[in-house]
């Protein structure tokens, strides 16, 4: 197998820069995508989409390590470096033109299991990311990197700052933790923030469809206005009783409450209370 181009040489072979409105920072640094790769789990065989590949840089590092990539990409300006790529790898890297927010993943992977692994755009991390926690495609696990501020959110516990809906969310459906920073220096062009990995590992049983979609109209409301007691945040969905038919007290903060609160809160509701 002869090495691929070295990235730089290939971006400047083809003229390309990253486009601000794509939300792009190219991470070219193989010793940090390689990481990002490792720490992914063992891949040699397993089925990987990867979003927003750019260049390839955490491309390359995945095909590395044995994995049979799926890429998304968004921008038609890389397809000739993917192609390099999925040439160099024995074809084991497939190339889909799309946006990923309209993607259907079950469908790219013919229903097999596949892990998410990807350096995500930062206009659509967010997005992206609760479409996977509460879509129909449920991957094995993902490894995201995202601004450091919303790594932050995705893994925060009760009562820190960055605790809000995001968390919720994400805990109520997989173990989320930090696993690695990224400071801004390492992408071309820098952006102006610091960046993070999460690792989110789906829970043995996460909440059905219908569960997870009132989980999110509960946590609407209450953290539409954290600063409110819960009783008056959740008065349009049961106010005080549905607190207190929950468990929970009505004048706590919804930053204070932990992810099984907001379940007992949502089943109550759900129920009726």
């Amino acid at each position: 197998m002869s090495e691929p181009q070295p990235l730089r040489e290939a971006l400047a072979a083809h003229g390309l820069l990253a486009r601000k409105a794509l939300g792009q920072h190219f991470l070219l640094d193989l010793n940090i995508t390689r990481k990002i790769a490792r720490l992914a789990g063992p891949l040699d065989g397993k089925r990987v989409i990867e979003v927003g590949p750019g260049p390839g840089g955490l491309t390359r590092a995945l095909l590395e390590a044995g994995a049979k990539v799926v890429a998304i990409e968004k921008d038609p300006r890389f397809l000739p470096l993917l192609q390099d790529l999925s040439a160099t790898f024995e074809d084991r890297l497939e190339i889909v033109l799309a946006d990923a927010l309209a993607a259907d993943e079950s469908s790219l992977c013919s229903g097999a299991p596949a892990s998410i692994v990807a350096n995500l755009p930062y206009n659509v991390g967010t997005p992206l990311l609760i479409k996977w926690l509460t879509g129909s495609f449920r991957p094995t696990s993902m490894t995201l990197m995202f601004q450091k501020e919303v790594a932050q959110r995705i893994s925060a516990p009760p009562g820190a700052d960055a605790y809000g809906r995001l968390a919720v969310i994400a805990q109520a459906c997989a173990d989320a933790r930090i696993v690695m920073e990224i400071p801004a220096r390492a992408f071309t062009p820098p952006p102006r923030v610091d960046s993070a990995v999460v690792r989110l590992d789906p829970l043995a049983e996460p909440p059905s469809a219908r569960r997870l979609e009132a989980l999110q109209a509960i946590t609407a409301a209450a953290f539409g206005q954290r600063r409110k007691m819960l009783r008056t945040s959740l008065r349009s969905l049961g106010g005080e009783k549905l607190c207190s038919d929950a468990g929970v007290a009505p004048d706590a903060r919804a930053e204070t409450i932990d992810v099984a609160g907001f379940l007992r809160l949502t089943d109550t509701w759900l129920t009726g209370s």
